[in-house]
């Protein structure tokens, strides 16, 4: 599970972290949280990892805030989404709704079907991902 963002958007180049966890409530485990790795080593891996294995994988952007502000500005977005979905949600006619959310997860499904599944990176790949992670956040490539 990941979000679907825009070829254009700069949250792509952002690192990534995946945290994988148990499928169902009945497994009790604590999630186990990997990264920060570029996008595609973050959504190969997972991918790699899931497909073996009876898991769920969320992959997400490691967002790096430089202050405590920076971070409450991003929980207050967060929860002002939250609230908005809710209420969205509140509104739908969950009947009149369902047969097109069953549809949009059946083509879904499908493009997933017929997708190429991603090979893992290797070792060296990652390391050299971390390296221009760390390049990135440190500002020394500029």
């Amino acid at each position: 599970m990941t979000l679907d963002l825009p070829e254009d958007s700069p949250i792509l180049g952002l690192p990534w972290i995946i945290t994988f966890g148990p499928l169902s409530d009945a497994d009790e485990w604590e999630p186990v949280v990997c990264g920060p790795y570029e996008r595609p080593h973050a959504l190969a891996l997972a991918e790699a990892v899931v497909a073996e294995e009876q898991l769920m994988a969320v992959v997400e952007p490691l967002l790096p805030a430089v202050s405590a502000d920076e971070i409450r500005d991003e929980i207050a977005a967060a929860q002002a989404t939250a609230e908005s979905e809710a209420a969205q949600l509140e509104e739908v006619d969950l009947y009149g709704d369902y047969e097109e959310t069953v549809d949009e997860e059946q083509e879904r499904t499908e493009a997933e079907r017929h997708a190429e599944p991603l090979t893992a990176p290797t070792e060296a790949e990652l390391r050299a991902g971390f390296t221009r992670i760390a390049t990135m956040l440190t500002g020394k490539g500029s």
